[in-house]
């Protein structure tokens, strides 16, 4: 039996979070504590955090969940929080996504540590479960929908200017200004309206632009995949990390894109199985709000054309619809590979595709869309790379080298195929003279 999670909880009791969104969490947070719910995103990482979650769950259970409950769990048995004064929180999407079973496997795990007095909390749009002392408004999802902006436009911005600066520290310093502005806005009950956001992002992409810069040519990746491993360090072994030391700039699609997806969704069901149209109404405005943000962002960047911008989301359809049928979509489903088309037409014609151990759809949908993604795209360099608990992190890095390495070649090819049309071309006009 779920154990509640009470009014007075919510005064005395630390909800602690796993990291999902490093770029974006802190400002979510903020959002929490404007409502009134100590909120803590655990920063755990390591060896030792896994092997909590793989001690009390199934060792078959799939990579995200042995991450994100393997924080949470290692949280309550180092030291650090007093677990009679804490509630474990988790996000459920629903549908096919073993992600809608993290609560259940967390309140086993507790059951057999001893713990079951430990409130957990689903985080969800649909309400599958109620508590006296937690409530999703309407009002928290649309500030929160706001921070995941801006969170998209620093991650964009970050890793579009990190490999170029001249001084090296100059890109974190201006996301930490960021991150704290916009906490001390939120708790100031600023920042959050469609007025103020559209001025925060114009200053962020004015800081952004004010970095000095190297002129260097990189090679430049994209990375999609499960949600988690896409965007979580721990969850990725330092991916973005890593294409930086190897000389590359990455792309990561934003986290707003998802929940566009989640949306777009509702009347792909309605046409298939039927359903109310009143929530295919409710699910159309709210991506058309989406979309009106997304653009405020695209906006921001117009002044300066050193930074690419993201497409609208309305474009990510368009590529998935050439590509698979909007059916498919259990897991990140055919946003997959919408977004790899964005990517590679956006020049960023390297794609990881991070998978995680136990995720069918996205093996599915990933693996399986390749073959057709290069039909449309011959130059395209995708590359699969899985993760999970007893992956070591050599052989993914060697993975990654390897696609470097063929990206390597094929600019060579494409380099002495130029060079042997001009040659042509010279020959043919001396010819002509």
């Amino acid at each position: 039996m779920a154990i509640d999670f009470t009014p007075q909880m919510k005064k005395e009791y630390t909800i602690l979070c796993p990291d999902i969104f490093p770029t974006h969490m802190e400002l979510l947070s903020e959002i929490f504590h404007q409502f009134g719910y100590r909120l803590k995103v655990l920063k755990y990482e390591g060896k030792e955090v896994i092997e909590a979650g793989l001690k009390y769950l199934h060792n078959d259970m799939c990579y995200p969940a042995i991450c994100t409950a393997g924080q949470q769990i290692y949280a309550l048995t180092c030291g650090d929080y007093d677990p009679h004064k804490c509630a474990l929180i988790q996000f459920q999407t629903g549908g096919g996504c073993r992600a809608s079973n993290y609560i259940f496997l967390l309140r086993k795990a507790l059951k057999n540590m001893g713990m079951e007095y430990v409130p957990v909390i689903s985080l969800s749009f649909g309400g599958y479960e109620k508590y006296s002392g937690f409530k999703i408004t309407p009002m928290m999802v649309l500030l929160a929908m706001r921070a995941i902006v801006y969170g998209d436009m620093l991650l964009l911005l970050k890793n579009q200017t990190l490999p170029y600066e001249a001084r090296k520290g100059d890109t974190e310093k201006v996301v930490g200004k960021w991150v704290n502005e916009l906490t001390a806005q939120f708790r100031n009950k600023k920042g959050l309206t469609g007025r103020a956001m559209k001025k925060n992002l114009a200053a962020i992409a004015a800081d952004f632009h004010g970095i000095e810069r190297e002129n260097k040519k990189l090679k430049k990746v994209g990375i999609v995949g499960e949600i988690y491993v896409k965007y979580s360090s721990f969850g990725n072994n330092g991916l973005e990390k890593f294409l930086l030391s190897q000389g590359c700039e990455v792309m990561v699609p934003g986290v707003l894109g998802f929940f566009q997806y989640c949306f777009a969704n509702t009347e792909t069901d309605f046409r298939y199985y039927g359903g109310k149209r009143s929530g295919v109404f409710f699910a159309k405005k709210t991506e058309k709000l989406f979309d009106k943000w997304e653009n405020d962002l695209i906006e921001a960047l117009k002044p300066y054309p050193e930074f690419v911008a993201p497409g609208s989301f309305e474009k990510v359809k368009a590529f998935a619809d050439k590509v698979i049928d909007r059916g498919v979509k259990m897991g990140e489903g055919w946003l997959l590979p919408g977004e790899i088309c964005e990517l590679i037409e956006k020049g960023y014609t390297n794609i990881v595709s991070a998978q995680p151990f136990g995720c069918l759809p996205n093996h599915i949908v990933a693996k399986g869309t390749i073959r057709r993604l290069r039909e449309f795209y011959p130059e395209a360099n995708i590359f699969p790379v899985d993760y999970d608990a007893g992956a070591s992190k050599v052989n993914q890095e060697n993975r990654i080298k390897l696609m470097l390495a063929i990206a390597d070649e094929k600019e060579e090819e494409q380099a002495e195929e130029e060079t042997l049309a001009a040659e042509e071309e010279a020959e043919r006009e001396i010819a002509g003279a």
